[in-house]
């Protein structure tokens, strides 16, 4: 007769095994925890799946990611990407690697109005990419400026895996923002920093503008700029300000993004009944997977705690000899690895909640760890092995991030 925490083990092993050969998560999730859940609680299980579906119909933090997310498909389907980079990159046409530093900084800010990974990767991998090719740039170089500016969204609020980790560890979505806030934009900058000094040192591989493109009167750019970074970084202000400085919460202040994203929309003659269908559709697709998700992820957490699967890995690292330092450096490492071939969403909701409960033990604040976390997905995600390059992602990951 199998042990209950041998149970607990084996759903963990067999849930890895059916992502790898690339089973819908939110599912297998449910599946797993109904059926390692059934051998080990018999009809309760079922119990749980009602109760653990109306614990995230009713949660409160995941009502602003569908708000937030239908904000961002409004602002990609209004060509407002497209704007914010022709004057990005006429602003920037004097400086050495100046088409990498116009990408890294639409990428940076398109993320700080969106929180969303897969659109703007998308995008910039079909605006950026080419562009950046036909002006003579190392495909190598072009290829990591245009992955490493769309991956900015899993860090640089208002992300949607911060939500969604706020929600799962417990923790104020507003002190996750503003604690991430300064380590996002700092990396946009060093990013931004590290392509200036490519395009000093290696002119080759990031070469500049040709003369005639860079000689555009100042009138020109300031008005471009005007009309594309202004209102877009206003509206970003006025979002993150009412969060980070307590006029509003997350979910309100989403509600209002999305109206403002709305107003852009139809201000640049770029709001059609068909973009705010497709954009609608994209958005409850997008939601109704983070729901399926939670409840997957709750099923299946609930379970292996039961069964006490939890028990035996916390038993195992605290048998370990670690301090809070070693053990930051273990989880983070586990972490790094588990980025390559998951996707966030399994991290999060599945191996994140592994670690939290010992993080009390160890001294550690979730405030800190979250935003680790936030920065070591985001290392990881650049880093081989990736499916499709990370460049264009396909439909699952899009809709993931």
């Amino acid at each position: 007769m199998i042990s209950d925490p041998a149970l607990g083990l084996t759903q963990l092993l067999l849930f890895l095994f059916f992502i790898m050969l690339g089973f819908p998560i939110a599912f297998t999730l449910m599946a797993m925890g109904l059926f390692f859940g059934y051998l080990g609680m018999q009809e309760r299980v079922f119990d749980l799946l009602v109760v653990r579906t109306y614990a995230v119909m009713s949660n409160d933090v995941l009502l602003s990611i569908p708000l937030f997310v239908f904000m961002g498909y409004i602002i990609e389907r209004a060509n407002i990407l497209d704007r914010l980079f022709r004057s990005l990159q006429l602003a920037s046409g004097g400086l050495p690697g100046s088409l990498a530093v116009a990408t890294l900084a639409t990428c940076a800010l398109f993320a700080t109005a969106t929180g969303i990974v897969g659109a703007v990767v998308t995008l910039m991998g079909l605006l950026a990419f080419p562009a950046m090719l036909r002006a003579g740039y190392d495909p190598k170089l072009a290829a990591g400026v245009t992955c490493a500016g769309g991956c900015l969204g899993i860090l640089i609020p208002p992300s949607i895996m911060l939500i969604l980790y706020g929600a799962t560890a417990g923790v104020s979505v507003v002190q996750l923002y503003a604690a991430a806030f300064i380590p996002g934009v700092s990396l946009a900058l060093l990013y931004m920093l590290y392509t200036i000094g490519i395009g000093i040192v290696r002119p080759d591989m990031a070469p500049r503008l040709p003369k005639e493109e860079r000689n555009v009167p100042v009138t020109t750019i300031v008005w471009s700029l005007v009309t594309s970074f202004v209102p877009l970084a206003l509206l970003i202000a006025s979002v993150l300000g009412s969060i980070i400085l307590g006029l509003a919460t997350p979910s309100e202040a989403a509600a209002m993004g999305s109206l403002g994203s709305v107003i852009l929309a139809i201000v640049y003659r770029a709001f059609t009944w068909q973009k705010l269908k497709e954009s609608v559709f994209l958005t409850a697709r997008t939601s109704a997977m983070v729901c399926w998700l939670f409840v997957g992820s709750y099923i299946f957490s609930s379970v292996f705690g039961y069964l006490g699967g939890q028990s035996v890995v916390e038993e195992f690292v605290k048998s370990l000899p670690l301090n809070s330092f070693t053990f930051m450096l273990l989880a983070q490492v586990i972490i790094f690895i588990l980025g390559w071939p998951l996707e966030w969403t399994e991290i999060i909701v599945i191996f994140v909640p592994i670690f939290l409960p010992m993080l009390d033990d160890f001294g550690i604040s979730p405030i800190f760890f979250g935003i680790l976390v936030a920065l070591n997905l985001q290392t990881s995600f650049l880093s081989p092995p990736r499916r499709d390059g990370g460049l264009l992602p396909q439909g699952r990951r899009t809709a993931a991030r």
